[in-house]
């Protein structure tokens, strides 16, 4: 233990108008979050006392969180890792495949695209990081920043290893194979571009209010999915990744693509769960992230 461990706060708690003492609270600890139940979600900070389920006393519980982290500092770590580790194996770099100067480039176009596909997925990953998420929650346990890593790090050396070798050869022609992963590369730009779209649609439909409201589709037909699933960023999420296993057609990228599919249902479902709960005018014909199936 630290002496950070140890240390509590003073809390004075003052009317926001009159500067008044309202009440004081010794020894707090210095990561709670706030909840009417111990065992309930933690309260939000736009919540007032007179829309609490609570008579004239109000009992609150504070919650140590433990070391946090912001989430824009997560996603930005998450998915700065992928981006300079596959230009480790994508360049071939001497303690990577312990090759001599044969090697250090591949000819196959393939791998070119598959590096563009790849740097251009993360890039906008980032960029939507810093311009465009919003985020229901202020920070994360910092303890999850190290599976998250391994998870996006780990699977991103894997993929690029295998898509990279001196070895890797496409399954056919090569001619038809270079057509096959063009066509796909289009189609993997297409569902990127339009899952930014929905993120944008989302942020337009709720700017200047934190009050949860249903997402409608626009007249930008990237945000038409909205008519059919309740997370179409997933959906599109999920579209680029299945274009780029069948464009490098290797096993890593497959089993990579199958748990994204896997982890982002479970999202979904989740916040198809939680709009069914809070809107009772929610559309019927939506389903949680495949149209009419899932």
């Amino acid at each position: 233990l630290n002496n950070s461990d140890f240390v509590s706060y003073q809390v004075e708690i003052l009317d926001w108008k009159t500067k008044e003492q309202l009440c004081f609270l010794d020894k707090v600890n210095p990561k709670p979050s706030i909840k009417l139940d111990p065992k309930g979600n933690s309260l939000r900070d736009e919540e007032i006392l007179q829309h609490l389920p609570v008579g004239t006393t109000a009992t609150l519980y504070f919650k140590d969180l433990g070391p946090q982290i912001g989430w824009t500092t997560v996603f930005l770590i998450e998915y700065t890792g992928p981006l300079f580790i596959y230009f480790l194996f994508y360049f071939r770099m001497p303690f990577v495949y312990e090759l001599d100067e044969r090697f250090t480039s591949s000819p196959h176009p393939v791998v070119n695209l598959a590096c563009i596909c790849h740097s251009f997925h993360y890039i906008k990953r980032l960029i939507e990081t810093v311009f465009v998420h919003r985020f229901s929650h202020g920070t994360m346990p910092l303890r999850n920043i190290v599976k998250n890593c391994l998870y996006y790090w780990g699977f991103a050396a894997w993929l690029a290893y295998y898509i990279n070798h001196p070895l890797y050869t496409p399954p056919c022609n090569i001619y038809v194979f270079a057509c096959l992963c063009y066509s796909h590369v289009n189609f993997f730009v297409f569902i990127a571009y339009g899952k930014k779209q929905i993120n944008f649609a989302v942020i337009m439909f709720l700017v200047g209010s934190k009050t949860r409201k249903i997402p409608y589709p626009t007249k930008n037909p990237f945000t038409w999915l909205f008519f059919f699933v309740s997370c179409p960023n997933y959906t599109y999420e999920v579209g680029t990744w299945i274009s780029f296993t069948i464009m490098t057609q290797c096993v890593p990228v497959g089993l990579f693509t199958l748990l994204c599919f896997i982890q982002m249902t479970v999202w979904a479902k989740d916040k198809h769960c939680t709009y069914l709960r809070e809107f009772k005018d929610y559309p019927s014909l939506r389903m949680p992230i495949i149209p009419f199936l899932l």
